[in-house]
Formats: C-alpha cells, sequence, structure tokens
C-alpha cells in the first residue's frame, strides 16, 4: 500500500490540488494530511483516495473542518492518533506538541508522520520511522511525500511552485 503524505498546506488550495494529483499519480492509496490546513477548502481537494486529517495548531476552526471532512469522507484524528493501513500501525501528528508526540511515540508505532517545521525530515529512530513530509506553504521547495508500506521506500515529491 502507498500512502501519500502532506502538511502545512495552509489555505493554499490550488497548491493542495496539484500536491494531490501528484500523489494519486504516483500510486497513492491513500492521503494523511498532517496538519495546518487552515481552511475547508483544502480539505476538499484531499479526495481521490481514503483522507486521514489531524488538527495543527493554526486550525482555528475545528468544527468548520471537521464538517468539510464529514463531507468528503475522510477521517478525522483531532490532535493525533493511531491508525493501521497495509499492516503497519501508523502514528499521525502535526508535531506542535511535544505532550502529544511523546504520547504516540510510547504506543511504539511503525511510522509517526508528523509536519509543524515546514522542513522535511526522514529518520529512524528506534522501532519507529518518522516522516514529516516538508510543507506546501513557507517552505524554500514545496514537498509531499510517497511511503509504500511493502518495501519501506519513501519518496519525497517536489509540487512546483
Amino acid at each position: 500500500m502507498r500512502i501519500g503524505i502532506l502538511s502545512d498546506t495552509h489555505d493554499r488550495a490550488d497548491r493542495t490540488r496539484s500536491a494531490v494529483a501528484l500523489l494519486l499519480a504516483a500510486g497513492a492509496e491513500a492521503l494523511i494530511h498532517c496538519g495546518d490546513v487552515t481552511t475547508p477548502d483544502v480539505v476538499e481537494e484531499v479526495v481521490g483516495a481514503p483522507a486521514y486529517f489531524v488538527q495543527g495548531n493554526c486550525d482555528h476552526d475545528p468544527d468548520a473542518l471537521r464538517l468539510a471532512m464529514r463531507r468528503t469522507g475522510a477521517t478525522c484524528l483531532g490532535r493525533g492518533g493511531v491508525i493501521e493501513l497495509g499492516g503497519r500501525r501508523v502514528a499521525v501528528i502535526h508535531g506542535d506538541s511535544p505532550r502529544d508526540y511523546a504520547r504516540l511515540t510510547a504506543e511504539e508505532p511503525d511510522y509517526i508522520f508528523s509536519g509543524h517545521t515546514h522542513v522535511a525530515r526522514d529518520v529512524r529512530e528506534g522501532p519507529t520511522r518518522h516522516i514529516n513530509p516538508g510543507a506546501l506553504y513557507r517552505a524554500s521547495t514545496f514537498t509531499v511525500g510517497l511511503l509504500d508500506l511493502a518495501t519501506d521506500e519513501y519518496t519525497s515529491l517536489t509540487v512546483p511552485r
């Protein structure tokens, strides 16, 4: 199973649409957004595969975002949670709360996907691989990630400006 990972879109609906199209064309079978969506318009662009979202520190109207997620059939994981995809345990969090990060790390998932820093990161710490796909806002290069759970291969994809 291939997972498309994006974060920190900060109400850039057009750029999000381009990023999702890129991920789907690369074979993404699920889409995970690591927070800082900021507007329902962005939620409505994360379609074409099952989608999961977490709340970020700039998501100031969570009720409107949850309503948009219900309209599109997406799953809201609140401030962070663990899901199972392709036989792997995947924790998803925005990354702004050390307490939430520690809570999910303690569950020893196979992966933790996060955002917040706007800097791409891929590092293994103990049993868990930590992946931040980068950002689609306030980054020198706009990036998203594609993870193949069967092979553990991760690819960073550049989204055109």
